[in-house]
């Protein structure tokens, strides 16, 4: 693509302002539909706002979670779409190719195990106290 037609489609305004919210619907609903693993941090999100309901989490708690949320699901799409590029660059089987997707599952993983461990050290002391 040449600077010319990138500059075109790039032009600022209101109207395209509005459509890249649609894009990034567009990018939710792929990974909400194609990705198990997108759908298991949805479930996870419901069930820690239940909980956190339940139990009257406070809002530093509410913050916390709700950050951790974020940084799960945005780190997750970051993965789908890496794994996307990767393979329209590499459609075969490649060992940097199987690095670069494992590395980026790793980091969803690794985000992943610190909002279990922040939701165990936020929820088990009010579920101890709760029973």
């Amino acid at each position: 693509m040449n600077a010319e037609l990138r500059d075109k489609q790039k032009r600022l305004g209101f109207k395209r302002f509005l459509k890249s919210f649609s894009y990034s619907f567009d990018g939710l609903k792929y990974a909400y539909t194609h990705e198990q693993s997108m759908f298991i941090h949805f479930m996870a999100v419901t069930i820690v706002v239940i909980a956190g309901i339940t139990l009257k989490i406070n809002v530093m708690e509410w913050l916390i979670c709700f950050i951790l949320f974020g940084l799960v699901m945005a780190t997750e799409l970051i993965n789908t779409s890496l794994e996307a590029v990767v393979d329209l660059a590499c459609p075969k089987i490649h060992p940097l190719a199987k690095i670069a997707k494992d590395t980026a599952s790793a980091a969803v993983f690794v985000f992943s195990l610190v909002a279990f461990i922040s939701g165990m050290i936020i929820f088990l002391p009010k579920i101890l106290a709760f029973i």
